[in-house]
Parts: structure tokens; sequence; C-alpha cells
């Protein structure tokens, strides 16, 4: 079968945004016109094709920029965040940014089935892959099932390891939720990112064995890094 022009001027941009390194910045339109002797409205609509299959993102007045290839890393999982980076073969690090104790207000009340005047603990962590940011994380723990928690215990480590070494609570199951939204200042500025790039905000629920609700997270991850896969059964 004959591939049209329009094909095959994708299978050339595909080529050519595979050679580039991620978020790199494209040709502009009339750069990539001459390249490729098509018209900018010919170029314009293969890049429109591109941005469809998620190869690239444009922003307006900025350009278009190559997405991460490696969309492996699933957010139905991302609790295991270490695991996966080290499975894409990238090193993953943790920064914690703070680590505090507070009674718990009416939303966290609410939402980590804890009644007024009880104790929280509030863990912010900044997770990095090859030193670059790539999740920040708001994590809540109920004071009473981790009493003695601190800063040390959470240096490179899994933070559910010390759940299940140190205080004898292992993971029966986390719900997680997710939504896609723009990162706000304060989460851009830890992250070193720009204010107002696009990123995916998740919401998770663990429960130990007990069917206890034991953390309570608030992430926000970059949305050119994850992907998002669920498998589905389907019955007749």
């Amino acid at each position: 079968m004959k591939i049209s022009l329009q094909e095959q001027l994708i299978n050339q941009l595909t080529s050519y945004v595979q050679g580039l390194e991620p978020n790199a910045k494209l040709l502009s339109e009339r750069q990539l016109a001459d390249k490729y002797e098509v018209s900018r409205n010919t170029i314009r609509g293969a890049l429109f094709d591109l941005e469809t299959i998620g190869l690239v993102r444009r922003i307006h007045g900025k350009g278009t920029f190559v997405n991460r290839t490696n969309l492996d890393s699933d957010l139905s999982s991302c609790y295991k965040f270490g695991q996966q980076m080290r499975r894409l073969g990238r090193v993953p690090t943790t920064r914690i940014i703070s680590f505090e104790k507070k009674e718990v207000n009416a939303y966290f009340a609410e939402n980590m089935n804890l009644t007024d005047g009880e104790i929280i603990i509030k863990v912010e962590r900044l997770r990095l892959a090859d030193g670059e940011p790539m999740m920040f994380e708001r994590t809540y723990l109920p004071l009473k099932y981790f009493p003695t928690l601190s800063v040390g215990m959470l240096q490179n480590r899994s933070m559910y390891d010390v759940f299940k070494d140190e205080f004898q609570e292992d993971i029966d199951y986390a719900d997680e939720y997710f939504s896609s939204g723009v990162i706000s200042e304060c989460d851009s500025k830890v992250m070193g990112l720009p204010d107002g790039t696009p990123c995916l905000l998740l919401k998770r629920k663990t429960y130990d064995l007990q069917n206890h609700l034991i953390e309570f997270t608030l992430s926000t991850a970059r949305s050119d890094e994850f992907g998002y896969h669920v498998r589905h059964g389907i019955d007749e």
C-alpha cells in the first residue's frame, strides 16, 4: 500500500522527535516547513497528530516540546516509586522537605476517619529520579499508629518499609484518585517548574490489614513523566 505524503511527513517528524532529548524544544513551524519542504499548515497538521498520540506537547506562545517517551511509570502503582524508577534504569532519591506533628482539622478528620483533637504527622517529600524532580508528596499519618516515627527513620528508606519494619503495619490496599490540573505556585517552587505547568493531582488513602486508614497522601506529579495504566476484566 502506498504511503501518503502526510503519513511520510509524520514518520519523518516522529524520527526527528525521537532523536531529541525529553523536554527539548522542536524547531519552529516555519523552520520545519523549510526543512521538509512543505507548507506550515501541513506541518501544523502533522504536529497535531503527534500531540494526539502523546509524542509532543504544544504550549501557546512558547513552542512545541518533546514529551517523555518512557511513560511506563504507572500512577496506579506510584506508591512503589523507588521500585519503578529502578526498573526504568533511573536512580530514585527522596528529599524530606518538612516533618511536623499537628492537630487534625475538619478536612483531615473527615478524610482520615479521625476525631477532633487527634494528632497527625505531616511529611512533605520531594521524589526525584536521576536528580530530577518527579513528584511532590504531602503525606498525613495518624500519630496513634506511628508514635515514634522520626525524620531519621525515613531517610533513604521506603515509607512502607518503615511502616512494616518499625511499626508492624502491613499494607492491605490503597485507593488512589487522580485528576489533571496545573501546578500551584507553591509546588512549582519546590519542584523547580514554571508556574502553570500541566500536572497530575493525586489523592491516596492506604489501609492496613485491619482496614485502618494509616496514610492519606496528596501528590503533584509531572504529567510529562507519568502515564496511567489500568487493566480491566471484561465480562460479556
